[in-house]
C-alpha cells in the first residue's frame, strides 16, 4: 500500500498499528515536513540539535526499532509486515535482514542499480550506501523499515545531528560524502517516488504480500498512537 506523505509520528504511528493488526502488509511512505527518525535506544538530547529541527521545520520521533538517527527527506521508505513464523524470513534476525533486503535489490537492480546487501542491515550500490533498514519483532510479527535514497543532502542532514566538536563535523560530512549515495546519483538521472516503489512491487510481489489500503481499525489505533504515544513527550524523550 502507498500511504502518501505523513508526519513522522504519523508514519512511526501507522506502521505499529498495522504491526498489531497483524495482516501481512506491505507498506510505502513519505515524509511530510522532513525528519529525523531516533533509534528506541538513543537519546534525543544528546543525537538531536532539537533548536536547529524547530527553526528549519524538521520533525523529530522516536521510532520503535533501534539502530541510529536517520535524517528523511528525498526517499522512498518501505515497512514490511510479517508473522514471525512466515516461511518467507528466518527466525535468526540477522538472516532475515538478508531475505527482506533481498527484495528491495532486486527492484534496485530492475532500475538498473547492480545493489548489494552489506551485513548487518545496509544495501550498497557501487561500495556506498543506498538503503539503511531496521527491524523489531513484537507479539508475534516482525517489522522491519528502511529507506532507500533518491537524493541525499549530507551537510543538511549533520546540520540537524549534534557532532561535539565542528573539526569533528567537517570530517564526518567528508566520510558521509564518499561512502553514501543516491538514485539519482548513481544513474545520473531522477528518478521519483512513484517509478522506484513500482520497481521494489513488482520485487516484492516475488515472494511475499499484496498491497491495499488501511483498514478502518488500522486507522483508528494509528490515530490514537499518534496522540497517545508518538506525539508526546513521554515517548521521544524517554532516554
Amino acid at each position: 500500500m502507498d500511504t502518501g506523505k505523513n508526519s513522522a509520528a504519523m508514519n512511526m504511528a501507522i506502521d505499529e498499528a498495522v504491526m498489531l493488526s497483524g495482516m501481512p502488509t506491505l507498506r510505502f511512505y513519505e515524509w511530510s515536513p522532513p525528519a529525523i527518525t531516533l533509534g528506541y535506544f538513543q537519546g534525543i538530547e544528546q543525537e538531536v540539535d532539537l533548536a536547529k529541527c524547530a527553526q528549519m521545520g524538521i520533525d523529530v520521533v522516536r521510532r520503535l526499532t533501534g539502530g541510529g538517527a536517520v535524517f528523511h527527506e528525498t526517499e522512498l521508505t518501505y515497512s514490511l509486515i510479517l508473522p514471525e513464523k512466515s516461511k518467507l524470513v528466518s527466525h535468526n534476525i540477522l538472516e532475515s535482514y538478508g531475505q527482506i533486503c533481498s527484495f528491495v535489490i532486486e527492484g534496485l537492480r530492475k532500475l538498473g542499480l547492480q545493489a548489494e546487501f552489506k551485513p548487518i542491515n545496509d544495501i550498497i550500490v557501487n561500495g556506498r550506501k543506498i538503503s539503511g533498514n531496521a527491524q523489531t519483532r513484537r507479539g508475534g510479527m516482525i517489522l522491519q523499515h528502511g529507506t532507500i535514497l533518491l537524493d541525499v543532502d549530507v551537510k543538511k542532514m549533520f546540520s540537524l545531528l549534534k557532532v561535539p566538536d565542528e573539526k569533528i563535523r567537517d570530517k564526518m560530512i567528508t566520510a558521509a560524502e564518499e561512502r553514501v549515495t543516491s538514485v539519482s546519483k548513481e544513474l545520473g538521472t531522477t528518478k521519483g517516488f512513484k517509478e522506484v516503489r513500482l520497481a521494489l512491487i513488482s520485487a516484492f510481489e516475488l515472494g511475499t504480500t499484496k498491497a491495499g489500503q488501511l483498514s478502518q481499525p488500522e486507522m483508528q489505533k494509528a490515530k490514537e498512537l499518534l496522540k497517545q504515544k508518538y506525539s508526546t513527550r513521554e515517548w521521544n524523550f524517554m532516554r
